[in-house]
């Protein structure tokens, strides 16, 4: 017999009740969360008070108003429900470290050797009963020697089997089916009846090895079928896992597919399904409390030397930089000053973090005192191990790591603390043909220097600008006299054209007048200048000047 022990919370009202405890509770009456599905807006989580009204999730919006006039709806919000089940996993945490969460609705908790020390299982459901209603919540348990049991009993425990066909139709059901299920159903005929503790607040307990009585009379969606699976199981008359049990396998999976066995023999135990805990977010941080207040410049930074080494041995323990860094002085009025510093590379060595420190120390008002001191890498990075090399290769790995020492990236860090980090960028070529498009600025703290750039087909001007009409005669020859910036120009020399298309795959209203002739002009003048001819497309032909040689 198995020891294994699974809990399955279903808060069945969370979305609703979610916005009632934002709300405080001032909320009263029906209240319905909505949102658009098929392009229909429909009900995705109701209170109580609207599912005593006879309103049903995942019915429309207009059928709910007209069944219940007073109804309130809200708009859903995904990544709030999420957030808040995540704060009930960490609730949860409380009764097992083995806590996984059941988007959107749901948590599964592995109470193996956990339940004694709260009284047994029965006990521990009460402590959970009473917490949830503290929390304003709705909650429906089921514990069993399995997932898939534990999570049927939560959710379908005392829900009978029910066919959408009327009766003509089920009178009509194979004999040979209607046989089998009665013949397997034997706690009717005498049999002993499945062990299933009922409590109060839709609680449901199978007692251990009793998975199979339990699940029996529930409905066939307890299973975690999809809907035209259990849709068509029912019009063969096969409404309760029951009358799944005893049926041949190998039918069963020819007929329906291998996902119906899977969560027949996952809800008997027959495969594993284990319960994957979140994995508990990365979290550095440390403190020190000092015995008596401190002001000096002097003294911060002293503090933050005795603590800074022991932050950093534990990002290096565990194989991860930081790229932000906070640093909390809390004062003797109860008051904290902060100041943060961001790197440009992950690091976790406390001779490059600690002169970003002392450059915003100054901005720390000491107020009465300093009596405690906090730094927490707000943001970490992995840092990936280097490879090893032999004693062939130490004199050049020697070499290549004092070429490539950190010298830029301490420097962005530096004038990020005064500037900030967003305001250092690095130009990085990019695969374009268009002369404007060849380059991209990227943030210099979050990309790497550009090693190669590739050689454009012609010369490109060092100084480029919007093309700005030229007045010439419109005709693609090189024009012997035109006028620019309100200067007359005599050509001295040309050369070209060079002609480039636009990207017919984007619509760039700069390049709407079509293909472009370019022609590299020096004028009697001596100046050096990027000429072009637009030759139509949905805008008017003419001359354009774009840039300038040095």
């Amino acid at each position: 017999m198995s020891k294994r022990r699974i809990l399955s919370l279903w808060f069945p009202r969370l979305g609703a009740e979610r916005l009632i405890r934002a709300a405080r509770g001032l909320h009263a009456g029906p209240l319905a969360v909505v949102a658009e599905q098929s392009n229909m807006q429909v009900v995705t989580s109701l209170n109580t008070e609207a599912q005593a009204a006879g309103l049903r999730v995942g019915q429309p919006v207009r059928d709910a108003h007209a069944m219940c006039a007073a109804l309130v709806t809200r708009p859903r919000n995904a990544p709030a429900e999420a957030a808040f089940l995540t704060a009930l996993r960490r609730w949860a945490g409380k009764f097992s470290p083995w806590v996984a969460e059941e988007s959107p609705d749901g948590l599964v908790v592995d109470l193996s050797g956990c339940a004694h020390l709260f009284g047994g299982e029965e006990a521990l459901l009460r402590v959970l009963e009473t917490d949830c209603a503290d929390m304003g919540l709705s909650v429906q348990m089921g514990i069993a020697d399995t997932l898939g049991a534990a999570w049927a009993l939560a959710r379908y425990a005392g829900q009978e089997a029910s066919s959408d066909r009327n009766g003509d139709a089920i009178s009509q059901e194979a004999r040979a089916t209607r046989a089998r299920a009665g013949k397997r159903r034997h706690w009717t005929r005498g049999g002993a009846a499945p062990q299933v503790t009922a409590l109060g607040g839709g609680a449901r307990i199978a007692a251990p090895g009793q998975s199979y009585g339990a699940l029996s009379p529930l409905p066939i969606a307890a299973l975690r079928l999809d809907d035209p699976v259990v849709a068509q199981l029912n019009r063969l008359g096969l409404r309760r896992i029951g009358d799944l049990l005893g049926q041949p396998r190998a039918s069963l999976a020819r007929r329906f597919g291998r996902g119906l066995v899977l969560r027949l023999d996952q809800a008997m135990g027959s495969a594993p399904e284990p319960v994957s805990p979140a994995r508990p977010p990365h979290h550095f941080a440390v403190r020190m409390t000092l015995p008596n207040p401190i002001g000096l410049a002097e003294d911060v930074m002293a503090a933050i030397d005795r603590v800074l080494p022991t932050l950093c041995a534990r990002l290096e323990e565990k194989g991860r930089g930081v790229r932000t860094l906070r640093c909390e002085a809390h004062r003797a009025d109860q008051a904290a000053e902060i100041i943060e510093v961001g790197l440009a590379r992950p690091t976790h060595d406390k001779h490059r973090i600690r002169p970003l420190l002392e450059m915003k120390i100054d901005k720390i008002d000491a107020g009465y005192g300093i009596d405690m001191l906090r730094l927490a890498a707000v943001q970490t990075e992995p840092i990936h191990a280097r490879t090893m090399a032999g004693h062939a290769e130490a004199r050049q790995v020697a070499r290549n790591r004092l070429e490539g020492n950190t010298a830029v990236d301490d420097l962005t860090a530096k004038l990020g603390a005064r500037v900030g980090l967003e305001a250092i960028t690095r130009r990085h070529p990019a695969a374009s043909h268009i002369p404007e498009k060849t380059a991209q600025t990227l943030a210099a703290a979050w990309s790497e220097p550009a090693r190669d750039w590739p050689a454009p087909p012609r010369p490109r001007p060092l100084q480029m600008w919007q093309p700005e009409p030229v007045t010439a005669p419109e005709t693609p020859d090189v024009p012997t006299a035109f006028r620019w910036r309100g200067r007359n120009w005599h050509l001295a020399q040309a050369t070209g054209p060079e002609r480039i298309a636009p990207e017919w795959w984007l619509d760039d209203p700069n390049w709407r007048s079509g293909v472009r002739d370019y022609w590299v002009v020096v004028t009697e003048q001596g100046e050096r200048l990027w000429l072009f001819y637009g030759h139509g497309g949905t805008m008017s032909a003419g001359w354009f000047c774009q840039g300038q040689f040095g």
